[in-house]
């Protein structure tokens, strides 16, 4: 059967057999070896992807499912060389260790920075309590996902701030100090 869905802004149409799992159809078929492979039953979490902007596990989900929808891998997190603030936060704070689990973490730490901006630690055990370390006990996991957090806050702060004094004509075009122009 023909199957066509748009991967990490990418629409692709491909041949696949009806029972293909997505996972399989990300790895095997386009390549995407960031979204890994784990238990088939959907108890390690480490196959986590986007289906229309919702975390899935991808082992549970026929490619045929995914006909006409949007998947997001981890490696559509980047915006070309820029890394996601949660990529940086698990570098950042060391939330990796053998990087089995990372992909399907951070795709659902991305997920839960996109609903709730501010998560507390007990939201970000929450939102990853469906998928499984062995090796970081989840503090560094969670101290990531906290960094990235703040990163963010920070960030659009600046940008609120840089916004406001150019429109107070404290800032030029090309985002240098007014003063310094002249």
């Amino acid at each position: 059967m023909q199957v066509t869905m748009t991967v990490n802004d990418v629409e692709v149409t491909r041949e696949i057999e009806a029972r293909l799992l997505l996972v399989h159809f990300l790895r095997d078929v386009l390549g995407l070896t960031g979204t890994h492979w784990g238990c088939d039953t959907s108890n390690c979490g480490t196959c986590v992807v986007w289906l229309d902007g919702e975390p899935v596990k991808s082992c549970t989900v026929l490619a045929a499912m995914a006909g006409g929808h949007q998947v997001r891998t981890v490696e559509g997190l980047a915006k070309g060389a820029e890394l996601d603030p949660v990529q940086q936060g698990f570098m950042q704070c060391h939330g990796l260790q053998c990087g089995f689990c990372t992909p399907g973490m951070m795709m659902t730490a991305r997920a839960l920075l996109d609903r709730n901006p501010d998560p507390s630690e007990t939201e970000i055990r929450e939102a990853i309590s469906g998928q499984i370390c062995r090796c970081t006990g989840y503090a560094t996991i969670v101290r990531s996902v906290r960094w990235a957090a703040v990163a963010e806050a920070q960030a659009a702060a600046q940008v609120t701030e840089t916004t406001e004094s150019s429109e107070a004509g404290e800032i030029d075009n090309a985002g240098q100090p007014a003063e310094a122009v002249a």
